[in-house]
């Protein structure tokens, strides 16, 4: 095996000890240089960060804290520990959402990633990601920069001058999702042109069907995943060994319930909440939206970090019922409301061709008593009218919903 570097493979207690005085350091930073972080943190003593407990005891930030901090206080929120005329590069991702690059060639994290991909130095890499006011593009490109790789800045769109460049150019590799991969090799079998250079691929931004890999892999690429966000860079990456994402070395990942920021108990499906080292655009505890859980055991490439399943769906499973939106927030208010309940699920169907609503409860024997404070604090806390199920410990499915809406239209 071939790893990035010997971190890769450090005993795991080592790599949580790192972590933890690392996310002591980051907090006190945040605090320090953010006007966000000075109030959104205030209250809490850096230097009691050195656990789990701690760390989940810290609020969320989320994407729409992003959006309304920006609106609040242009450009950046607050958020941005790097003034403005330091940056290297500053983008726009939807919402509005800017954010700065600092110096760093790959403050993203991408090289370890690439590596793992087959990519190394003296490597042409054709970047099929888009340049276009997102960072998307530039990610892969300061990983590939860093790791010694050449950049042909394919962007998006354009097929036949994609394959025309790839013929002539003769990349090892390529960066971008994998449908335009494929239909970029399908164009080029359609062309007759020869694009047989390319053997290896490192592809993100959307789910990679076994199906397109098989079909790649037939034609001599290996295509390896990764998941990348443009507010955090690199979280996690697949490997050879093709079972589970590694969660990169630089990241403190954590899986909690939708709605909350209470972690889920090991192997349970929740949301990836992300805290980053980025020194110039610090994150803190940010909840990424994204479902997944963590695998069991070490992967067997033998990189000792955990791994993520893979993307398992969307945390945010806000829904409209008769016009009003309920969040997964407010099933966790009810949880607060009534502890005795050991599990909630909100049910939205129609059978009748109206919407119903039904809270599904996991709870002891005996709940018929909580069933009138229960409709009273449902109707409360979303003004909406409800029914209630009760059902043993352990009754309701433990993957990450909370909201299922079950409407057919």
């Amino acid at each position: 095996m071939s790893y990035y570097d010997p971190l890769e493979t450090r005993d795991p207690a080592e790599r949580e000890d790192n972590l933890m005085d690392k996310l002591a350091r980051q907090v006190a930073h945040a605090k320090e240089t953010t006007t966000y972080y000075f109030h959104a943190l205030a209250g809490f003593n850096p230097f009691e960060c050195v656990t789990r407990v701690a760390l989940a005891r810290l609020p969320l930030t989320r994407k729409r804290d992003l959006i309304e901090q920006e609106q609040k206080t242009p450009p950046f929120g607050g958020l941005n520990s790097l003034p403005r005329h330091k940056a290297k590069r500053v983008f726009s991702l939807p919402g509005p959402i800017y954010e700065l690059q600092g110096k760093d060639i790959d403050p993203w994290r991408m090289a370890r990633v690439l590596y793992a991909a087959g990519f190394r130095n003296g490597d042409l890499i054709h970047n099929c990601f888009s340049y276009h006011f997102t960072p998307d593009a530039f990610i892969f490109e300061g990983g590939a920069r860093k790791l010694g790789c050449s950049v042909f800045p394919g962007g998006v769109g354009q097929t036949e001058q994609q394959v025309q460049a790839m013929a002539d150019l003769k990349p090892e590799g390529y960066v971008g999702s994998p449908s335009f991969l494929r239909s970029i090799v399908e164009k080029a079998e359609e062309m007759g042109a020869d694009i047989s250079s390319l053997k290896k691929a490192c592809v993100s931004g959307e789910a990679l069907p076994a199906a397109t890999r098989e079909w790649l892999k037939e034609r001599g690429i290996i295509v390896r995943q990764c998941y990348v966000t443009a507010d955090i860079g690199a979280i996690a990456y697949e490997t050879e060994a093709e079972e589970g994402l590694v969660v990169e070395e630089d990241v403190l990942v954590e899986i909690v319930r939708p709605g909350t920021g209470d972690p889920v108990e090991p192997g349970e499906v929740g949301e990836i909440v992300v805290t980053s080292f980025n020194p110039d655009y610090p994150l803190i505890r940010f909840a990424t939206g994204d479902l997944s859980a963590i695998m069991p055991g070490r992967s067997p490439c033998g990189r000792s970090n955990i791994r993520l399943k893979g993307w398992m769906g969307r945390a945010d499973q806000t829904t409209r019922i008769k016009g009003v939106s309920v969040h997964p927030e407010q099933v966790a208010e009810l949880a607060k409301r009534h502890p005795e309940i050991h599990r909630m699920r909100l049910v939205v169907d129609n059978h009748d061709g109206r919407d119903r609503m039904v809270l599904h409860c996991e709870i002891e024997a005996g709940a018929e008593a909580l069933d009138k404070a229960l409709l009273s604090s449902l109707h409360e806390v979303t003004k909406l009218r409800g029914e209630i199920v009760f059902s043993a410990p352990g009754g309701l499915p433990k993957d990450g919903i909370v909201i299922e809406d079950n409407r057919v239209y």
